[in-house]
């Protein structure tokens, strides 16, 4: 009992337990009941199963907004802490699932670039949740203390925000290009791979050419899971910063994160098929992430230690994502609705 009371990162470790258990449990009703057997996940059940998620999350707002009990240390007042910690956790959601938009094209080539059949792109994503579970968990602990001793490292994260913004701006950001990738090359020189892949195996035995015995091969389906991990961990180094940027809270880092995470792994068969109509959401995301960098500046700089400006809260944050994300997919819409038309009409 003495180690469910003790604390990790300001909050009992009961609370982190049960916030893991409950994840573990949609994690169970999703591959274990809802999508048991293989098959094509429709737009329609994709946008089902994201509005379950994102109904949880908002639910799980609630929590934080009534019962949480934020640590004062993490907020700029010790007053309507509740309030500042919800908002600063739909602030953190919202980024999030927003700076995922673009982890959705790299998954939708790395399925092309390995062939994986469309009824067994779920399965990829859903062991992909798991190791996204595990590593944002880690550069979350990581980022928290780090960010919690040392608060001018804030204005690291400020320069890279704002400087990964510029690049995606101006178009001189770096693409997962599979062709020479160091690790893919790495993976298949240390391991067996079979050439096709086999069902929804990530592994197979099968008999080696020169002795005849049975020997364990990877598949293909193993490889685009490496990937897709591959390709959470470099988005990772974008948005742990941006949200930290929000909150210093590190329960309302890795809860936002992993509400999150699970939307986007849902949202992904109702997006991939309409991926080119949203060509304008990079520039919504670069300006997001300037918007961050900016207001780490603008509040523990002009702010904090200079008195030179008003404090932004949290709420302006959320006002500005919301504008700028929400106005980069209109205007992705709007500029290609013929394509969305002649797509209509072949259907």
């Amino acid at each position: 009992m003495d180690f469910l009371t003790a604390e990790y990162a300001s909050q009992p470790v009961w609370l982190w337990l049960s916030f893991l258990s409950f994840i573990g449990f949609l994690l169970w009703v999703d591959l274990g009941l809802l999508n048991r057997k293989d098959g094509v996940v429709s737009p329609a059940k994709s946008a089902m199963m994201w509005a379950g998620f994102a109904s949880l999350a908002l639910l799980f707002g609630l929590y934080v907004g009534f019962i949480y009990e934020p640590d004062p240390r993490f907020y700029s007042s010790a007053q309507n802490l509740n309030q500042q910690a919800v908002i600063q956790y739909f602030t953190g959601y919202l980024l999030e699932t927003a700076l995922a938009f673009d982890n959705i094209f790299v998954i939708s080539l790395i399925f092309t670039y390995f062939a994986v059949p469309r009824e067994y792109q779920h399965r990829v994503l859903f062991w992909g949740i798991i190791g996204a579970i595990v590593f944002r968990a880690i550069f979350i602990s990581l980022g928290a203390t780090v960010v919690n001793s040392w608060t001018w490292v804030l204005y690291i994260f400020a320069a890279f925000l704002i400087w990964t913004g510029w690049k995606m701006l101006t178009g001189h950001g770096q693409e997962m290009k599979l062709e020479d990738n160091k690790l893919l090359a790495f993976v298949r020189r240390r391991i067996r791979v079979t050439d096709t892949i086999e069902n929804h195996n990530f592994f197979v035995r099968k008999a080696d050419p020169a002795t005849g015995k049975l020997v364990l091969y990877a598949t293909p389906l193993f490889l685009a899971l490496i990937m897709v991990e591959t390709a959470d961990i470099i988005f990772a180094v974008d948005s742990v910063p941006a949200i930290f940027a929000v909150t210093r809270d590190p329960f309302i880092v890795y809860t936002s994160n992993i509400f999150a995470i699970l939307g986007l792994r849902s949202m992904y068969f109702m997006l991939a098929a309409a991926v080119e109509r949203f060509k304008y959401l990079k520039y919504g995301l670069s300006l997001v992430l300037v918007l961050i960098g900016a207001k780490i500046i603008w509040n523990f700089g002009l702010s904090k230690e200079l008195g030179w400006a008003p404090y932004l809260e949290p709420h302006w944050a959320l006002m500005m994502t919301l504008a700028l994300i929400g106005g980069a997919m209109a205007y992705s819409l709007y500029r290609t609705r013929e394509r969305g038309r002649a797509a209509e009409s072949v259907q």
